[in-house]
């Protein structure tokens, strides 16, 4: 009598002692030694939700491929049953194993469920970004500017990260900082419009929503369609803020009647929202709005890290441990 196969399911839904095939990402592979020199690898696989780790003895059936083939960053069809252990957490031990192929896809696999992706629905936030960008900006060229962009790229800024380390570095993470930053750019213009009314001429609320919207532009040109994306040649020579202002530049050859000092000044707010040459930028801001969006990019982008990193740390003592990119520990006792 056949053996009847177990039922495809999520890593994440299996039940304590349940045998079962699903999805994982190999996460990690360590090569180590037991204290009698036998090699054997640690395994750690994942999905959206779960982690759990394995150990592939050198006697075991699984060894040689483990040691031949298994990559870190590749999807699996896993046969296998859950457990947990007192010291080592959430364990599986692995019945078989094989690449995931096309035709698991009819079996419900998805590539994108095994990587970090933004707390937010992509298309919520692409349709409040392109309603900002429809009401706020009053300048009918530069509107369309915008709309046309964000129209001809829409697919890729809602699965694209902001970065590919540093902050928002999952699926849909360019299009929440995008947002963010285009809020707070224009709660900012609207406060300091009044405040420097005498200002002449008067801050250009639609060249600080535009350069919100547009300043990580480039990123489409910076980054593949893989998953998760890597840098393209053009992204690794030329970075995303010139690869930004030439997409700029080339689709404002099509829009009738947009002002050229206007499309000027928002290549220069494009390449200077990062400020400082060590940051990147090839000049400094030399308006105000562009001033006030590299203050507003800055701290979305610092302060996504430091929730990141507060909210991941699992250090003992009241600081974390040292962040590689902020180049501090953080305190994590704060007053509630």
């Amino acid at each position: 009598m056949a053996r009847t196969r177990p039922p495809v399911v999520r890593l994440s839904d299996l039940a304590l002692g349940q045998t079962a095939d699903f999805f994982a990402l190999l996460a990690e592979r360590k090569n180590s030694t037991t204290r009698d020199g036998k090699p054997f690898f640690t395994c750690r696989f994942k999905d959206s939700r779960r982690s759990v780790s394995c150990a592939i003895w050198v006697d075991s059936k699984l060894f040689d491929d483990c040691s031949k083939n298994w990559r870190e960053g590749q999807c699996y069809k896993l046969r296998a049953t859950y457990g947990q252990s007192e010291r080592y957490g959430p364990q599986i031990e692995i019945d078989q194993i094989r690449p995931v192929k096309d035709e698991d896809a009819a079996d419900g696999f998805d590539v994108t469920e095994f990587f970090p992706k933004s707390r937010f629905e992509p298309n919520g936030m692409f349709v409040e970004l392109w309603k900002i960008a429809e009401t706020s900006i009053a300048d009918e060229p530069l509107r369309k500017l915008v709309l046309t962009i964000l129209d001809r790229h829409s697919d890729p800024l809602k699965r694209l990260p902001a970065t590919q380390r540093h902050f928002y570095p999952f699926a849909g993470g360019w299009l929440e900082h995008t947002l963010s930053v285009t809020r707070t750019c224009l709660w900012l213009v609207n406060h300091y419009s009044p405040y420097y009314a005498e200002l002449v001429p008067a801050l250009n609320r639609d060249l600080v929503v535009a350069g919100a919207i547009l300043h990580d532009i480039g990123r489409v040109r910076e980054f593949d369609d893989a998953v998760p994306p890597q840098q393209t040649i053009a992204g690794r020579f030329d970075g995303h803020l010139l690869l930004g202002r030439d997409l700029v530049r080339e689709t404002a050859k099509e829009i009738a009647d947009l002002n050229p000092e206007l499309a000027m000044l928002l290549e220069h707010i494009l390449l200077t929202h990062l400020a400082l040459p060590e940051w990147g930028s090839p000049r400094l801001p030399l308006i105000p709005e562009a001033l006030i969006l590299h203050h507003a990019d800055d701290l979305d982008a610092k302060l996504e890290m430091y929730v990141r990193c507060l909210s991941n740390d699992a250090a003992d003592g009241p600081f974390t441990e040292r962040d590689p990119v902020l180049n501090r520990q953080l305190y994590k006792e704060r007053s509630a």
